[in-house]
C-alpha cells in the first residue's frame, strides 16, 4: 500500500480551571440566509417520511418552514400535506453546524455549508436516519432555460432499496428527451440485482423556481413516474425527488476536461449494503498523488475515518471499490456527486453481484470543495484542527487526551519543541486555550502547534490560541469519548505504515514484519480517559497500576478480530496510548489495514506488513478489493508493555 505518512510527537499535560458550559461557534450563522429550497428524507424501523419545499433563513440563527411533509404512516400514497414549521441553526465559522429538524422533534441536523449549499444528516438521533440538502433560490427564480446542459444524476429509494445513475440532457425548454438509466436493487434480503431503464419524452416544467420532471417510469424498476427538481442558482447542481416518497436524487451539471480535485470537501449521503442502513456527513482532503483522506459522522455508530486512494478515469470520473462509489464531478471538480456501484475482484465496476462481483452499496453521495479560509494576526484556521496521528480532517471530533495539531498562521514568533515532562503549557511565548483550560505544547511553530487536549474536556471544545499576548478567534470542535488514530512512520500526511514494535523492541517493517501468532506493540492516539487518572501533561506510569483505557478498545486486521492485551498510556511517554495486540493467525503475507475501534470511533488508516510466518503459510491472500464495513468488535484482554523507539520521539510538521 502506498506508505506516506506522518511522525510521532508527544504529549499530556496541563492545569487546571473549572470551565463553564460551552456551545458551538455561531459566527457563521451568515452563510444561511434568505430563501431556499430544500429536501429531508427521514427513515426509522417503521416509518419514512419527507419533507420539502421553502425555508427560509434569517442569517441570525431562526428558520421557517412552507412547504409539503409526506409521512408513510400517515397515509401520504398520493399526495403531500401541508407543513409549516419554525426552528433554529447554528453555524460555524467553518461552515460546520446543525439546523434543528423540522421532522423529529430535539432532534439535530448536522452538517456543512459550502457554496452556499447546506448538506447534513442527525447521526445522533438512535432511532433515526435522514438526509438534508437546502440550496439557495436565488434573486431570479430558475426557468426552463435555467435548467439546460447535460447532467449526470443519482438517483436512491432505500424503501426499494434501489440506486440509480443516468444522463440527463436539458434543452432549456423543457425537454429531457430520453434517459438511460443502469443501477441496482435488492431483489431479496441480502442480495442486490442490476437492473437498467429507458425512458422516452422525459420533460420539465418549471414554476416558482422548482421543478416538476415527468419521468414516466413505475418506481418499482430504477426510476419514479415523477418528481420535484431544485436548482442552484449558477445551475451546477440539482436535487430532489418524488412528491409523494422518501428517495432523493442529487445531480451535477456535466465538467469538460478534466477536475481540478484536491483539498478539503464537505460530504454527506445516503449508504445501504442490504444488512444495514445508515446515513452520514463529514469532510474528506484529497491529497496529491491520488490519496484521500475522509471522515463520515455515521447514524448510530460514531466517527469513521479513513485512508482512500483515487485513480481518474479518462473522462474525469473515478471509481472507488472500497466504498462501492462510482463518482462523477461538476463545476470544474467543485462539486462531486457518488452512486452505489458493483464492483469485481479485482476492482472494475461490474453489474451482476456474483462470487467475483461484490454487491454494491446502494445510495447516494454528494460534495462540494470546502471555502478557503485565511486571516490576519494570531489566526487559527476553523477547519484546521486535526488529529495528530491520522490527520483526519477536522469534521471528526476530539476526546479527552487526545493529541491534536492546529494550523492556521501568526501562531508563534518562533520554532519551540518541549524537551521536558510533564509538557509546559506554555512554550515558545504560546499558549492553547481549550475551555479556559491550558493545554499540554508539544511542538509550536507559525503554522503549527501540536497540543493535548485536557482530560476534563466538555462535549464541545472551544480552542483559542495566546501568542505572545495576543489571541485567535475561538474554534469549536466536537467532543465525544474516543478518537482512534494510529501513529505511523514516514512523511506526515496521514497515510503509512503504523509505528509498531516486535516483542524485543524492534521496529515492524517491511523488512520485519509483524507474523501470525505474534504480539505487537502499537502507538495510538485519542483512546480517552484512563485509569488511574494522570495530569495533564505526565507521562504514563512505567510501574503497577498501569493508565489503561476506560473505554473498550477492539481491532482487526482487514476484518479479521485481533485480540488486544494492553490499552492505555504508553509507560514513561505523555500523550501516547499503546495496544499490545496479537496478530490473528491466517491472515496472508502481504500488506493490511490495521483498524482500531473505540465505542464511537472507527479508524482505517495505517497498514501494516504480514509475514509468511508458519501459521499463515496456507492463508491465501487477501482480496484485491475489501468492504470497508465500519463496526468491527472483538473482545479485549489486558496486559501491559513498555517503552517507544527514540527513533520515534521527534515533533513533526506538516
Amino acid at each position: 500500500m502506498n506508505a506516506v505518512r506522518l511522525l510521532l510527537l508527544f504529549l499530556i499535560a496541563g492545569l487546571v480551571s473549572q470551565a463553564t458550559a460551552q456551545t458551538l461557534d455561531n459566527s457563521g450563522n451568515g452563510m444561511l440566509k434568505g430563501t431556499y429550497y430544500f429536501r429531508q428524507v427521514v427513515y426509522t424501523s417503521n416509518d419514512a417520511a419527507s419533507v420539502y419545499g421553502n425555508i427560509s433563513f434569517d442569517g441570525n440563527g431562526n428558520y421557517s418552514i412552507s412547504g409539503s411533509i409526506c409521512d408513510f404512516n400517515n397515509g401520504c400514497t398520493s399526495t403531500a400535506a401541508a407543513f409549516t414549521h419554525t426552528g433554529t441553526y447554528v453555524i460555524g465559522a467553518s461552515g460546520m453546524g446543525y439546523i434543528t429538524s423540522p421532522v423529529v422533534s430535539g432532534d439535530l441536523v448536522y452538517g456543512l455549508v459550502s457554496k452556499g449549499i447546506f448538506i447534513g444528516s442527525s447521526t445522533e438521533d438512535t432511532q433515526n436516519n435522514d438526509f438534508f440538502v437546502a440550496a439557495p433560490v436565488g434573486s431570479t427564480p430558475a426557468t426552463n432555460s435555467t435548467f439546460q446542459g447535460t447532467y449526470w444524476i443519482s438517483y436512491t429509494d432505500p424503501n426499494v432499496p434501489v440506486d440509480a445513475l443516468f444522463q440527463a440532457n436539458a434543452d432549456g425548454q423543457g425537454n429531457l428527451g430520453t434517459i438511460n438509466a443502469s443501477g441496482f436493487y435488492e431483489a431479496a434480503a441480502g442480495s442486490a440485482s442490476s437492473l437498467s431503464q429507458t425512458l422516452t419524452g422525459v420533460h420539465y416544467a418549471f414554476s416558482n423556481g422548482a421543478a416538476s420532471v415527468t419521468f414516466g417510469g413505475n418506481g418499482q424498476t430504477l426510476l419514479p413516474t415523477g418528481a420535484l427538481l431544485y436548482i442552484s442558482p449558477d445551475g451546477n447542481f440539482v436535487f430532489g425527488g418524488t412528491y409523494n416518497g422518501q428517495d432523493f436524487f442529487v445531480g451535477v451539471r456535466a465538467a469538460s476536461g478534466t477536475p481540478n480535485f484536491n483539498g478539503l470537501y464537505y460530504q454527506a449521503g445516503i449508504d445501504s449494503d442490504l444488512s444495514q442502513f445508515d446515513t452520514y456527513y463529514g469532510s474528506f482532503s484529497a491529497l496529491s498523488g491520488g490519496v484521500l483522506l475522509g471522515h463520515e459522522r455515521v447514524s448510530q455508530f460514531g466517527d469513521y475515518t479513513f485512508f482512500d486512494t483515487y485513480l481518474l478515469n479518462s473522462d474525469g470520473t473515478y471509481d472507488d471499490p472500497a466504498l462501492s462509489q462510482h463518482y462523477i464531478f461538476g463545476a470544474g471538480g467543485a462539486i462531486r456527486i457518488g452512486f452505489g456501484q458493483a464492483y469485481s475482484t479485482s476492482g472494475t465496476p461490474c453489474s451482476t453481484p456474483s462470487s467475483t462481483c461484490f454487491p454494491p452499496i446502494l445510495g447516494i453521495n454528494v460534495a462540494f470543495q470546502a471555502p478557503s479560509f485565511s486571516g490576519s494576526g494570531v489566526y487559527l484556521n476553523p477547519t484546521g484542527v486535526l488529529n495528530t496521528a491520522s490527520f483526519s480532517p477536522f469534521t471528526a471530533r476530539l476526546s479527552p487526551g487526545e493529541f491534536i495539531s492546529l494550523f492556521g498562521s501568526g501562531l508563534a514568533s518562533g520554532v519551540a519543541s518541549a524537551s521536558t515532562l510533564p509538557l509546559p503549557i506554555t512554550l515558545g511565548g504560546v499558549q492553547v486555550m481549550i475551555n479556559g483550560r491550558a493545554a499540554p505544547l508539544n511542538y509550536v511553530s507559525p503554522t503549527q502547534i501540536n497540543a493535548v487536549v485536557p482530560y476534563l474536556t466538555e462535549s464541545v471544545a472551544q480552542i483559542q490560541v495566546i501568542s505572545n499576548h495576543q489571541s485567535s478567534s475561538t474554534v469549536t470542535e466536537l467532543v465525544g469519548l474516543t478518537s482512534p488514530g494510529v501513529f505511523t512512520y514516514s512523511p506526515a500526511n496521514g497515510t503509512g505504515y503504523a509505528a509498531a514494535l516486535h516483542s524485543n523492541f524492534s521496529v515492524v517493517s517491511t523488512s520485519s514484519p509483524a507474523q501470525p501468532g505474534e504480539t505487537i506493540q502499537v502507538y495510538v492516539n485519542g483512546l480517552g480517559a484512563v485509569t488511574p487518572t494522570v495530569t495533564d501533561g505526565a507521562p504514563g506510569s512505567g510501574t503497577s497500576p498501569y493508565n489503561t483505557t476506560t473505554n473498550t478498545i477492539t481491532t482487526d486486521i482487514d476484518g479479521t478480530a485481533a485480540s488486544v492485551s494492553f490499552s492505555g498510556l504508553a509507560p514513561g511517554f505523555a500523550g501516547v496510548y499503546q495496544l499490545n495486540i496479537a496478530i490473528p493467525t491466517g491472515i496472508g503475507a502481504g500488506d493490511h489495514y490495521l483498524d482500531i475501534q473505540g465505542p464511537d470511533g472507527f479508524t482505517s488508516e495505517a497498514g501494516i506488513t504480514i509475514g509468511s510466518g508458519t501459521a499463515a503459510a496456507a492463508a491465501q491472500p487477501e482480496a484485491t478489493v475489501q468492504g470497508r464495513n465500519r463496526p468491527r468488535r472483538a473482545a479485549p484482554v489486558s496486559k501491559h508493555s513498555r517503552r517507544i523507539p527514540d527513533s520515534l520521539l521527534h515533533g513533526r510538521s506538516s
